[in-house]
């Protein structure tokens, strides 16, 4: 997530750890490649991205996952676990932890709560985290945050605004289209950042595919 590279941070929204899964299947896998990896706005590579990750989720709802992907130094490794259910009215909820972890020097942790929103073709993410802050001087840096998202869908186009907040602040814009081609993943998306992130527009592709385990 990298706040203190970008003036303090979907790639492919909440950056593949929700990845869907078929309602039959409750365990699966993803994998692919970004051409450069970015998160709520904040670029975290400069050149290409590996990724993968796997999902578990019960019929009631409940799911546990782990995704990791190479950053500037290393790897982010997340492990995730919640809850969602969709209503007879066809609202969406979900409540879940989040935490981001680092094998090198890129970045210290983070740990989120993570609350979600949806109903037809809008949703809303709302989380707040703790940050153990810059490598090296965490004990001086640390500090707590908050992300707003809402993001409209439709036929695989999608439009995301995100808002940080709390000791940190920033806003950026992400425009996309997903496909699925020959059993791939396919997605291109422009990341517009403001000011107080890092004031720069950047076009990503991505290619990956997902397996029913």
């Amino acid at each position: 997530m990298k706040l203190n590279k970008l003036a303090a941070l979907t790639a492919l929204a909440l950056s593949s750890t929700m990845a869907s899964q078929a309602a039959f299947a409750e365990w699966s896998a993803n994998a692919g490649v970004m051409s450069d990896y970015h998160f709520r706005g904040i670029q975290q590579t400069e050149s290409a991205s590996a990724y993968a990750g796997v999902d578990f989720e019960s019929e009631e709802g409940f799911y546990v996952g782990t995704w990791g992907a190479e950053v500037e130094d290393g790897l982010e490794v997340d492990l995730y676990a919640g809850y969602g259910t969709e209503l007879d009215n066809g609202l969406g909820l979900s409540v879940g932890f989040t935490t981001y972890q680092y094998t090198g020097d890129f970045d210290s942790a983070y740990n989120e709560l993570n609350f979600g929103l949806s109903y037809d073709f809008v949703s809303f993410e709302y989380s707040i985290g703790d940050w153990d802050g810059v490598v090296g001087d965490e004990a001086n840096t640390e500090s707590k945050y908050e992300f707003l998202a809402v993001t409209l869908e439709h036929e695989g186009f999608y439009a995301t605004f995100g808002k940080w907040g709390r000791e940190f602040s920033g806003e950026y814009g992400e425009f996309g289209y997903g496909t699925e081609y020959e059993g791939f993943d396919l997605g291109v998306a422009l990341v517009v950042s403001g000011s107080e992130l890092d004031d720069s527009e950047s076009l990503y592709f991505t290619i990956g595919k997902t397996f029913s385990l």
